[in-house]
């Protein structure tokens, strides 16, 4: 009887385990993203100067004045 309780409760414990490590496991390896090399001498520069000329700069945009700020307006 005692060796029918220790097989049955070896055999929860092996389970168990078996599942816990199953889950807690590297599971899918993490995909590295490879690093673009830079371009280096006069290219750089050429790409730079491109860059700085293709970005215009940005407009300010106007802002809606809130209602307290339209009344302190309307007083002074």
């Amino acid at each position: 009887m005692a060796g029918l309780m220790k097989m049955l409760v070896a055999g929860v414990v092996d389970g168990v385990l078996k599942e816990i490590l199953k889950k807690s496991g590297t599971g899918t390896t993490k995909r590295t993203r490879r690093n673009a090399r830079t371009p280096t001498g006069v290219v750089t520069g050429l790409v730079k100067d491109a860059i700085a000329k293709a970005m215009a700069p940005k407009k300010q945009v106007s802002r809606k004045r809130t209602a307290a700020a339209r009344s302190k307006q309307k007083r002074v």
